[in-house]
């Protein structure tokens, strides 16, 4: 593994580079499960600022921060109760300005999370609404609607929310009778937006600004293709929440409507009022034809691609999505995103050990790929699990798409090589869908505070315990246990974050043909990338090999590996 410096520089406002976005290595924080500064057993801001050095020389260029808004926590902070502050146990306005300042010292940008579709029920604007009459002002900011039945004791639907059970919620009037019903694709405490309404389009818009202004330098925008919604002919149609829909029907009333894009137009013009213009990723879980318009340069800009994270380890699906996603991000004027882990889905450390098989079929009769949510969330025991294997294959996953032509997320403790926390007991969970869906246990397990340290009461995460219980395994991937060990998951990221630096040009590739169960590709310069997908060795090209997940065998590429190969006329920018 060659031995690369990182060199970063300060962010400031004379660096007006508007497309740093493009090829940027963004690391996912879950804030309250990073670093704990205070004992509290909750990860915090300070917690992030303490840990700026080390961020700073994985190598990465970004930081998306996942919600650290005033929360009740019914869903992992995505309840928000006010988007323009801190929650109180995660921070200060202040200390979040001085992480900003602390991470573009450090040549680092910072992404924060926007989250436009709902509210949360302790919001201000809910709670006026549930103090309003009928068709008031209040109401109107989001989606309410008569019952069915005699007495409108049925809801609006038979709808289900994202999260299992109904999708509506009846409230109490303010005369104290039973009232109406209003709209949550997600938790009951999670009302939906009615995103016609002007005032609720200018208030998003001031709170683009407010962080704009305090230095951020671009938004995740969660459940992106939600916003839209014809409700009139959603509640008189045969229609169902089901986003699986999506899919097969362009018309849906709920889902990916394209007066959404109204929307972002508007945002658009927010994030051009600054220099650099702020970007934006979207979530959206649409066709890959329809990720475009959200990807547009006059709308968010990007958009993520999960189809690999989606994958089973396997070259033909591989290639086949890199092919159609590099298309669309050329048809869109956008960059593609890539990513293998994040706060909603199973480690990839772990998905790549699953037992074959339990991806299963989707109701389309698709293959659904080792995500793993439905075997492990669905009870699968965790000892079936092949930890070595799965890690092995998550590295060699992880090079190759640190390769690919557009931006690589990684998400928090992946660099450890960290699997699925898959036993954590009931009384200790927190994830929703644990809680309203009997055959799933959650995303508690991917959200499990980070080892820092190999001994201490929570592995150095904080100077007590943390708020989710860590395995005694942990102390076999903490951090200050990989630091000095070149050949360790931390070591293999950090060489490879540094080269990617250094060997970013324009965002194409070639590709090479080779055996069935590999690929091969080059990037402009004579970057060379050969990932191993089967069981035998195979032949690299010639050249130094800057960085491999493996030992090589008598110069060749063992099963399950990939590696980076110098071409003759490769040139390492510094």
């Amino acid at each position: 593994m060659t031995d690369i410096q990182n060199s970063v520089q300060p962010v400031s406002t004379s660096d007006i580079d508007a497309d740093w976005w493009r090829q940027a290595a963004v690391y996912q924080i879950y804030p309250r499960s990073f670093a704990d500064s205070n004992g509290d057993g909750i990860g915090d801001l300070r917690g992030i600022t303490n840990k700026v050095a080390y961020l700073s020389d994985l190598g990465i260029d970004a930081v998306w921060l996942s919600p650290f808004y005033p929360s009740a926590l019914a869903d992992g902070g995505y309840d928000v109760d006010d988007y323009r502050n801190v929650d109180p146990t995660i921070g200060t306005l202040d200390e979040f300005d001085e992480l900003v300042a602390g991470l573009h010292d450090a040549g680092i940008r910072i992404i924060v999370d926007i989250v436009p579709n709902h509210t949360s029920n302790r919001h201000a604007w809910f709670e006026e609404a549930l103090a309003s009459p009928r068709d008031s002002k209040a109401r109107a900011r989001y989606i309410f609607h008569d019952g069915r039945g005699e007495n409108g004791e049925l809801p609006p639907t038979d709808w289900t929310s994202m999260f299992g059970g109904s999708a509506w919620e009846r409230i109490t009037e303010p005369d104290g009778t039973p009232g109406q019903w209003y709209l949550h694709l997600f938790a009951p405490e999670q009302p939906d937006l009615n995103w016609d309404n002007p005032e609720v389009n200018e208030d998003f818009l001031t709170t683009l600004r407010f962080w704009s202004d305090r230095g951020v330098d671009g938004f995740r925008v969660d459940v992106a293709h939600a916003l839209k919604k014809d409700m009139a002919a959603a509640v008189h149609g045969n229609w169902t929440t089901d986003p699986d829909e999506v899919f097969t029907r362009s018309d849906h009333p709920l889902w990916d409507r394209d007066d959404v894009h109204s929307v972002y137009a508007a945002w658009r013009t927010v994030f051009d009022e600054y220099t650099p213009p702020r970007m934006a990723v979207a979530e959206v879980w649409v066709p890959p034809h329809r990720v475009t318009r959200y990807a547009s340069p006059t709308g968010l800009g990007q958009a993520f691609n999960f189809d690999l994270l989606k994958a089973d380890f396997d070259a033909d699906q591989f290639r086949r999505i890199i092919e159609t996603n590099l298309e669309y991000a050329a048809q869109s004027g956008a960059s593609s995103t890539w990513v293998f882990s994040n706060h909603d889905v199973v480690r990839h450390a772990t998905r790549y050990g699953l037992p074959k098989g339990t991806g299963g079929k989707d109701q389309h009769g698709n293959n659904k790929g080792t995500d793993g949510i439905d075997w492990l969330f669905g009870g699968g025991d965790p000892a079936e699990v092949d930890a070595e294997r799965g890690l092995r294959r998550a590295k060699a996953a992880t090079l190759l798409m640190l390769a690919l032509p557009g931006s690589a997320y990684l998400y928090q403790g992946e660099e450890l090589g960290l699997p699925e926390v898959g036993q954590i007991p009931d009384a200790d969970r927190q994830d929703p869908i644990f809680f309203r869906n009997s055959s799933e246990v959650g995303r508690d397990g991917c959200r499990v505070p980070l080892p820092w340290q190999s001994d201490g009461p929570s592995f150095g995460f904080g100077c007590g315990d943390a708020h989710l219980p860590q395995p005694e395994w942990f102390a076999e991937y903490a951090a200050n246990a990989q630091m000095s060990e070149s050949d360790s998951t931390l070591g293999l990221y950090r060489a490879a974050l540094a080269l990617r630096r250094r060997l970013q040009g324009a965002e194409t590739l070639e590709w090479i043909e080779t055996q069935d169960d590999a690929l091969h590709f080059v990037r402009p310069g004579g970057w060379h990338i050969v990932t191993n997908f089967g069981t035998s060795p195979v032949e690299l090209p010639g050249g130094d090999v800057l960085v491999s997940t493996v030992p090589l065998e008598d110069g060749r590429l063992p099963a399950e590996a990939t590696a980076w190969v110098a071409g003759p006329h490769l040139t390492l920018v510094r």
